[in-house]
């Protein structure tokens, strides 16, 4: 059975992570690296995943390259023979993705277009990189293609910072359901464990 085009192209984008693509990954991060923080490409690196993900090559689609520093932007450690415990230091891990924060970035870079979704390209020690596919929502193309044409709606202005975007579906908890599942649904905020203070009875 013969594969399709896009098969074959996932499966270059798959060698250039392995020790055989080390060359091209190297040189390819090293050309981002020098590049701004957002930074709007003609084509996309991974076409196969762009297309899956709702890429179109027409006008209204607009991609950027978004680069997110990689950790969970802890603190500097206490290094003075003091007990870091209750300093804020320790288990702090991000309430975001970093994919739904390069996502965020780029729609603060062009406010006039609506995110659609993102994928990964590559990291290094330090950085992720993210390709962020925008639309114009009021495009004379957006608006004439019945299967995308729902996003020039009102109800989805600033899609991505009300966590309607794939990266922001999942994490609010969104893509779990059942048993599990309980306290994912619909946001970890509002099914936290309670605390201590909260159990507390105040008599009078």
């Amino acid at each position: 059975m013969a594969s399709s085009a896009y098969r074959h192209m996932a499966q270059s984008f798959q060698q250039t992570l392995g020790e055989e693509g080390s060359a091209l990954r190297h040189e390819r991060l090293l050309h981002w690296r020098r590049e701004e923080t957002v930074t709007r490409i003609e084509h996309p690196t991974r076409l196969d995943r762009a297309r899956a993900v709702g890429f179109r090559a027409k006008g209204g689609y607009v991609l950027v390259r978004v680069r997110v520093r990689r950790g969970g932007q802890r603190k500097r450690a206490i290094i003075a023979g003091r007990r870091p415990k209750h300093k804020g230091i320790l288990r702090m891990t991000l309430a975001k993705s970093l994919r739904r924060i390069a996502e965020e970035r780029a729609q603060k870079h062009y406010p006039n277009l609506e995110v659609l979704n993102s994928y990964w390209v590559g990291e290094d020690g330090k950085q992720k990189f993210y390709e962020v596919i925008l639309v114009d929502p009021f495009h004379p193309e957006i608006l004439s293609d019945p299967k995308i044409a729902w996003i020039a709606s009102p109800v989805h202005k600033g899609r991505v910072y009300r966590g309607l975007t794939s990266a922001g579906t999942e994490g609010r908890g969104l893509r779990w359901k059942g048993k599990g599942a309980e306290r994912f649904r619909p946001s970890r905020a509002r099914n936290r464990r309670p605390t201590r203070r909260t159990q507390m009875k105040v008599i009078p």
